[in-house]
This record gives structure tokens, sequence and C-alpha cells, in this order.
């Protein structure tokens, strides 16, 4: 009896706990998921309000939230899908209109983004942040006028410090882009004096003082920029653009030659070290780098040039190549499908690419239901470069699992890689969403 004990003591603990999961609630979920959003871990609090939403579906505070926390893990299009869920439940939720609008902006769908804001004043007229994206918005619809007045509402609403710098400095560029220089500096001004840490408003001041011909307090600017930010390439040329406008050759050259360094793209930077070598009698070098400011990227003359998407052959590859298979031991079945799979997973480990499929073509021929085995088949042609039968091998493991987080992601990476970068995107945040958490760092990089 002694030995049939712990084993009984087990068993019943098992029960207990699996009753316990059970009997929690829609909202206990809901409010792990606002502490761990608190926490910082967006991943685990998106899951928490999946599972608030599997079990009350019609809440809209759960979707709301969770589009915050894909919000944060840059996941933009899975955010916009719950914030559409949130309007169509609560129609006047502001701040779903407000946050919806954020994520298409970062998105570049600006002009739905513009409504959304509008919307959002609409519901609340002194809603700070929305005039702050609804300006942000207009200025990168290059319309600076009306983007003017939104950040000048800001303003006039006396709101906290961090919003009301960033309205000055938006301001400042929009004024910039309709050549009021003077307006821009002194909208710049006030940033710096509200903010002296940020390096941005010291460089934009700089600039616009360098349109006026102030090239002594444009240097001064760029001093401040590049001591806040080393690493800030373009301030490096705008300051040696002002000292070769003063014939301080040997200085500005320094600046070009740090602005390469940091950027060997900046094809101006070239142009004025090759403006400054030949001012200083090295003709070679200046033909070098002005030949360097004619070919580099350069469309317009006879050379061959070679485009790659953002996500290329070798990306792909070593995006899929961190997936592993879900190569658990099953029950051996009499038709031995299992055994075909996992000696085509070996063969596949040894680089018998051929052979993995031909093993793996029996194991599915033998269990048509053999989700992994399609999945581990579409891992195999994928690395042979057989994209498009990865890709129905990947939706056929989907099929057959709806909550695949590894297919959807394998999926998404060939999609991306294929041009389709928004069907791509989607199949990432799906992953995501069912917990496969490496999505989220494909997110980050290659979906915004």
């Amino acid at each position: 009896m002694k030995k049939v004990f712990p084993s009984l003591l087990a068993f019943c603990l098992t029960i207990f706990t699996v009753q316990t999961k059970a009997q929690q609630t829609a909202s206990e979920f809901f409010d792990i998921g606002v502490n761990k959003s608190k926490a910082g871990d967006y991943i685990g609090a998106s899951q928490a309000y999946s599972t608030a939403i599997a079990m009350n579906p019609e809440n809209s505070t759960s979707y709301y939230n969770r589009g915050l926390a894909k919000q944060q893990l840059k996941d933009h299009r899975g955010a916009i899908l719950d914030f559409d869920r949130t309007i169509d439940l609560d129609p006047k939720n502001a701040l779903a209109y407000l946050y919806r609008g954020k994520s298409k902006s970062d998105q570049d769908d600006h002009r739905s983004a513009l409504q959304d804001y509008n919307r959002t004043i609409e519901l609340n007229p002194e809603d700070a942040l929305a005039y702050l994206y609804r300006g942000m918005t207009r200025a990168k619809l290059l319309d600076y006028r009306r983007a003017i007045q939104d950040f000048t509402k800001v303003v006039d609403l006396n709101t906290e410090d961090d919003k009301k710098y960033q309205a000055f400095y938006s301001r400042g560029a929009c004024k910039s882009r309709l050549d009021d220089f003077q307006g821009s500096i002194s909208d710049f001004t006030k940033a710096i004096d509200m903010n002296p840490k940020r390096s941005q408003s010291f460089a934009s001041r700089g600039f616009s003082r360098l349109k006026i011909n102030d090239y002594a307090g444009s240097i001064k600017d760029f001093d401040e920029a590049v001591k806040l930010n080393p690493e800030d390439s373009e301030s490096y040329f705008n300051r040696g653009f002002a000292k070769t406008k003063i014939e301080d050759f040997r200085g500005a050259m320094n600046d070009y030659d740090k602005a390469i360094q940091l950027d060997p793209q900046n094809v101006r930077a070239f142009y004025g070290r090759g403006f400054c070598n030949s001012k200083l009698g090295s003709q070679k070098d200046a033909v070098n780098d002005l030949t360097k400011a004619i070919e580099i990227n350069n469309v317009n003359i006879d050379s061959k040039v070679y485009y790659t998407g953002r996500m290329t052959k070798n990306t792909l590859d070593d995006l899929r190549n961190v997936v592993q298979e879900r190569s658990k031991i099953n029950e051996f079945s009499d038709d031995r499908s299992e055994a075909y799979y996992s000696r085509g997973i070996s063969k596949f480990k040894t680089g018998d690419g051929k052979g993995a499929i031909i093993d793996l073509n029996k194991s599915i021929e033998l269990n048509p239901t053999y989700a992994e085995a399609y999945f581990s088949r579409g891992l195999v042609r994928s690395s042979m470069g057989a994209q498009k039968e990865a890709l129905q091998d990947c939706s056929n493991a989907i099929k057959l699992n709806p909550k695949y987080g590894e297919a959807y992601y394998v999926r998404g990476i060939i999609k991306h890689a294929l041009g389709d970068e928004n069907a791509g995107c989607y199949d990432l945040s799906r992953a995501g969403e069912l917990g496969y958490s490496a999505a989220y760092n494909v997110i980050r990089e290659y979906c915004n």
C-alpha cells in the first residue's frame, strides 16, 4: 500500500490542478495580461488576452489591450485587426481609433490613419496626443500648413513637456519645409530650452541656420549634435558643408571623412570631400571621390544594377533554419508512417535532402493527416529552393492543425521573401499570437 499511495496522491493533485485551471475566468486571464504588460512581457500579455478572448469573445477591452501589446511588439497588422474588433464592439472608444491610427501610420497607411485621428478628435476634442499624431501624419502627407495648426493646438492645450517638446520640434520641421527658416529656428530653440539633450533639435536648428548663411551658428549647433550623437553621419556632413562655405577645407575634410566612415553610401560627403581635395591640390584624390559621388547608387549611368528584396535567399535560409521540427516520439502505428517521418528528418540532417523528401512523401502517403510531415517536407523543400511547394506544404500543415505556430512562421517568411510582404507579415503576426515568439524578432526587422 505504501508504494501505491504516492502515485494516487500525484494523480489527485493532477486532477485538482486541471480543475483549478479550468475554473479560471476570462476576467482573471485579462488581469494576468494587464500584469504582464506592466512588467514588459508583451508576448505573455498577448497570450493571456487571447485566452480571455476565447472565453469571452464579446469583451472589447480584451481586444483593445491585446492590440496595445501587439503594438509594443511592432506587430502593427495584428494590432489593427484587434482595434478593428474593439471598434466593432465599442464604436465610441476614442483610444481604439487613436492607436489604430498609430499602427496604420507606422505601416505608412497615412491617409487611413488620418481618418482615425479625425474620429478620435471628434470623440475627444481635448486629446493632445491625437492632434500630435495627426500633425505628424499630415506632415508625412506634405500638408505642412495644417500640420502646423495641429502642433500649435498641442502647445495651446498646455500638455505635459514631452508632447510640447515634440510639438515645437515638429512645428519647426514643418516651417523649415516651407522655407520659413527664421520661424523654424524659433521653434527649435524652444524645443532645446525644454530638452537640451536631444541631438536632433540641434541638428535641425543647425540646418536652418545653414540655410540663412549663419555658418558660425550652424557649426556650433552641429558641434552639439555630434557631441550628443557621435554616430550622426548627416550632422558631420552638414558641419563639413558649413566649414567648406567659410573655406575651412581641412576642417571640412575631417568631417567628410567621419561622415563617410559612418555611412559609406553618403554621396554628398564624397562630393564635398572631392571638392575640398581639389581646393587643397590633391587632384587624384579629388577625382576618386567625385567618381564615387557620381557612381554610387546612380540609376542614371550605364552600369548593371542588381536588385534584391529586403529578405534575401540567405536571410530566408537563416530565419528558417532556427525552426525546430516537431520530432516527438509518437505511438508506432501499423502503417509505420512515423518511421518514414523520423528517417526523413535524419536524412535531412545528414544533408540528404532528396532522400528526406522520398521518406516524407511516403509518410504523408501512409497518413495524409500527418501535419508534422507536411511541415517538415516544407522545410526541406524550402532549403532546396522549391519555395512554392514549401508554401503549399505549410498551408496543408495549417489546415490540419490551425494552431501550428511554426508553420505560420515559415509560411510567413517564405511569402515575404517571394515579395508578398503584407501576407507574410500577417502570417508572422499569427505565429506570434499562437506563441511562436521568434516571429516578433522578424516582425520588428521586416514588417515595419
